[in-house]
């Protein structure tokens, strides 16, 4: 019997951690902090641990064994606090052939030693395995009808017709708001305080609270502002850097590549930042593709309390509407892409300048490719950069789709064999 919280949503990661279960002793869930990943975890298991609780650490820190529970799976929520845990966990998993022992779930890598222990442990590989956890998509938050899957475009099923009117304002509280599960039915005017409070949290407490590095929580919100404002752009560490000097109102610079490196890497580590590779293969000319990752942060909400941004602001704000409604569907598709097995890409000829925003790729090799405009006036241009690339494209996208806000209805374009989905109707 599984430990599901009332009012649970189920998430897309459920099938994948009920699949690993019954292959690995373990399954450790990733991701940051406020996704789900807890009540996702008690979803599947039998019995629970968290390390929040003093007395457990401090059981756990003596021996990891005494906290261990007969009903599995156990999970033990926010492991890392007591490294030891995952290498006692890989012992357990070695005792038989047991599987789905033990669920754990961590929000970051960011590990300092245990009082007189070291934070060196075994990969685990082949006894437990880990997801990456995300935050929600608007299917799995119910802001998605579902209407077009990525699997009905793969397979030519997708059925044309009107949908609903999508209003602007409301893809700028979707952005606003985030994916964050505690953050659904705030009230829309407050909808921009919980991923506010989530930055407050990561510069004054998450970076030093398992370091011994001590860093700047001013240079950190600088960096975190200058991602937000390069949010899904291909900006390398010079951009950024010069960004940060751009606008800085006289408080010291993060002034060197390292020092600068070292903050990205701490994002990196609590789950904050999710980059979108680029995308070479089978492309005339690869010398020239872009090799540069895209830059994101974990939710575009994020990107949008970092730049103070509210509904109204972004509705006067046409550009960065427009970079920030890109990355909730780039947040989307890589989530759906996940659920299939599949990887999320973008492409970048550096000669041409020709773009493709998304592409998913599956695991026998086939792909997708995404536009991503925010308002219909858009579709013509994006449907003439997609057939540009695929006449240029060695190996051809199994399908092409414009993924719009501001659209009534689901339809295919004749001549290209371009999809039209609405955001809104997308789902895995």
């Amino acid at each position: 019997m599984s430990l599901t919280k009332t009012g649970y949503k189920p998430r897309l990661i459920d099938l994948a951690i009920e699949k690993r279960l019954s292959i690995f002793g373990a399954v450790s869930i990733e991701g940051p902090k406020w996704c789900g990943k807890t009540w996702t975890a008690l979803n599947h298991a039998a019995s629970v641990s968290y390390m929040t609780d003093r007395s457990q650490r401090d059981l756990a820190r003596v021996d990891p064994k005494y906290i261990f529970k007969n009903e599995r799976p156990q999970l033990i929520d926010e492991w890392q606090t007591v490294p030891g845990i995952w290498d006692a966990v890989r012992h357990e998993c070695d005792s038989d052939s047991n599987k789905g022992k033990f669920l754990l779930t961590g929000s970051t890598t960011l590990l300092k030693p245990d009082d007189g222990g070291e934070t060196v442990f075994h990969t685990g590989t082949g006894r437990i395995d880990t997801l990456r956890m995300h935050p929600m998509s608007l299917f799995e938050s119910g802001d998605s009808d579902g209407r077009v899957g990525i699997s009905d475009m793969l397979e030519g099923n997708v059925d044309s017709g009107y949908i609903r009117k999508v209003e602007l304002g409301e893809l700028a509280q979707y952005i606003v708001r985030g994916g964050w599960p505690a953050n659904l039915d705030t009230p829309d005017p407050d909808a921009g305080i919980i991923p506010a409070s989530y930055i407050e949290a990561v510069v004054t407490r998450d970076i030093h609270e398992l370091s011994d590095k001590k860093r700047s929580p001013e240079k950190m919100r600088m960096l975190i502002r200058s991602l937000a404002r390069n949010e899904s752009s291909v900006a390398g560490v010079k951009t950024l850097i010069r960004d940060i000097e751009e606008y800085d109102s006289g408080s010291e610079l993060i002034l060197t590549s390292a020092t600068f490196s070292d903050y990205l890497s701490v994002l990196d580590s609590l789950y904050m930042t999710e980059n979108q590779p680029a995308y070479s293969l089978g492309f005339r000319s690869s010398a020239r593709v872009g090799k540069t990752a895209k830059r994101h942060l974990a939710d575009p909400s994020l990107a949008a309390a970092a730049l103070d941004l509210t509904v109204d602001k972004l509705l006067n704000d046409h550009e960065t509407f427009g970079l920030l409604f890109e990355a909730l569907a780039e947040r989307d598709l890589l989530i759906y892409a996940l659920y299939h097995g599949a990887r999320l890409y973008h492409f970048r000829d550096n000669l041409s300048g020709a773009e493709v925003d998304a592409i998913v790729e599956f695991r026998d090799g086939s792909y997708g490719a995404f536009e991503i405009k925010l308002s219909d006036g858009s579709i013509p241009e994006a449907i003439g950069s997609l057939t540009a690339f695929r006449d240029r494209a060695v190996k051809k996208p199994a399908f092409m789709c414009v993924i719009t806000g501001h659209l009534e209805a689901v339809w295919q374009d004749p001549e290209s064999g371009v999809f039209v989905v609405p955001l809104t109707s997308l789902k895995p």
